[in-house]
């Protein structure tokens, strides 16, 4: 897959994984991603239309001109390595 959309898929699947469906019910993130959709968190079906944006734009022969717009300026960060890098209340 092109770079500008690997970010976009990086955090698909950190939302799966954290997700209820694959967590507490036992499912696979494909499964939860194919057939339980309407479960998934908000983020989580954001990320995947998004994700579906910037694959159809990797498609559109407008777009190989002016770049692929939609996951280009997207960047992931993992949540454990930011609250470790960048802590919201820094000791006193």
């Amino acid at each position: 897959m092109s770079s500008s959309c690997q970010g976009l898929m990086a955090a698909l699947k950190e939302c799966l994984m954290q997700s209820d469906c694959v967590l507490k019910q036992g499912r696979i993130p494909s499964e939860c991603l194919k057939e339980h959709t309407d479960e998934l968190p908000e983020r989580c079906q954001s990320l995947r239309k998004a994700t579906f944006e910037c694959k159809r734009g990797m498609l559109d022969m407008r777009k190989r001109f002016r770049g692929n717009i939609v996951g280009s300026q997207f960047e992931f960060y993992d949540e454990e390595t930011t609250k470790s890098t960048n802590p919201t209340n820094p000791p006193s």
